[in-house]
C-alpha cells in the first residue's frame, strides 16, 4: 500500500516542480536571448533498507530548448543576434557562461558588458578605446574610430562557440554552461547580425498546454493519494474486527 502512496506523492511533487518550470518560461517570454527551460524526469530509489520496490521521480530542469527566437531590428550598433546555434561568451566567476542576450554596453571603463558580465574576446574581456564609432562585423569582429581619425580600426572579436546538443544547461543562475564545467572552445563559424536582436525561443501556446496538462496530471495523483488512503483505512478496520 505504502508503494502506491509513495507513487502518487512522488507523481504530484513532480508535478508542482515542472509547473515552476513552465510559470519560468513564461515569465521570461519578453527576456532577449532567453533560452526556455525543458523538465526532465529521472526515477530514483528511495534509499533505505526495506525501500527495494519505492521509487520516487527526480525533476531536472538545466535543459535548455535549442530553436532561434524571433529576431528584430534595432539598428543599434552594439546589438547583435547570434545566428545557428551559437552563443556569446561571457566571464562568470573564474570561467566561463553563454548566452544569446545581444543587447551589449559600454561601461565607464570601456569594458563591453552583456546584463553586466564583461564579454569575452580572443584575449579575455574586452576593453574598447575611446571612440566615436564602433561596428560589430559578421564573424563578431568589433571596429572602432577613434577620435580626431578617419576609418575603422579592428580592435578584438567577440567569442563565439557553438556547442554539441545536449552539451550544455544551465546553472544556478540561469546562465549557460558546459555540462563538463570546462570552457568551449571559440567557433569561427558562428555569424552575429549587428542592429538586430534575438527574442525569447519561449512559445507561450506551448507552455500553456503543458500548464494545463500537469494540473490534470495532479488531479489524478490527488486522486490516487485519496484512493490509497481509503484502502488504508479499510485494511485498519478489517485489523480492528
Amino acid at each position: 500500500m505504502d508503494a502506491l502512496i509513495y507513487t502518487a506523492m512522488s507523481g504530484a511533487e513532480r508535478t508542482l516542480r515542472a509547473q515552476q518550470v513552465h510559470a519560468n518560461n513564461l515569465a521570461n517570454l519578453e527576456t532577449a536571448g532567453f533560452r526556455t527551460d525543458l523538465e526532465l524526469a529521472t526515477s530514483q530509489a528511495v534509499p533505505g533498507y526495506g525501500y527495494d520496490a519505492r521509487h520516487m521521480s527526480q525533476l531536472q530542469a538545466n535543459a535548455v530548448a535549442e530553436r532561434p527566437g524571433a529576431v528584430r531590428e534595432t539598428g543599434r550598433d552594439l546589438d547583435v543576434a547570434v545566428e545557428d546555434r551559437g552563443y556569446l561568451a561571457v566571464q562568470w566567476g573564474k570561467g566561463e557562461a553563454y548566452t544569446r542576450a545581444g543587447s551589449l554596453q559600454v561601461d565607464g571603463e570601456g569594458a563591453l558588458t552583456v546584463n553586466g558580465r564583461p564579454v569575452l574576446g580572443d584575449g579575455g574581456p574586452i576593453v574598447l578605446p575611446p571612440f566615436k564609432q564602433v561596428s560589430i562585423g559578421r564573424d563578431g569582429t568589433i571596429s572602432v574610430q577613434a577620435p580626431g581619425q578617419e576609418g575603422m580600426q579592428p580592435v578584438d572579436r567577440l567569442k563565439l562557440v557553438k556547442p554539441e546538443p545536449g552539451a550544455v544547461g544551465k546553472n544556478e543562475a540561469g546562465l549557460i554552461v558546459a555540462r563538463d564545467g570546462q570552457p568551449l572552445p571559440a567557433d569561427t563559424t558562428v555569424m552575429v547580425k549587428s542592429g538586430h536582436l534575438e527574442g525569447s525561443n519561449v512559445s507561450a501556446v506551448e507552455e500553456m498546454i503543458a500548464t494545463m496538462s500537469l494540473n490534470r496530471d495532479f488531479e489524478v495523483q490527488m486522486r490516487l493519494f485519496k484512493s490509497a488512503d481509503n484502502m488504508a483505512e479499510a485494511g485498519n478496520r478489517l485489523v480492528r474486527e
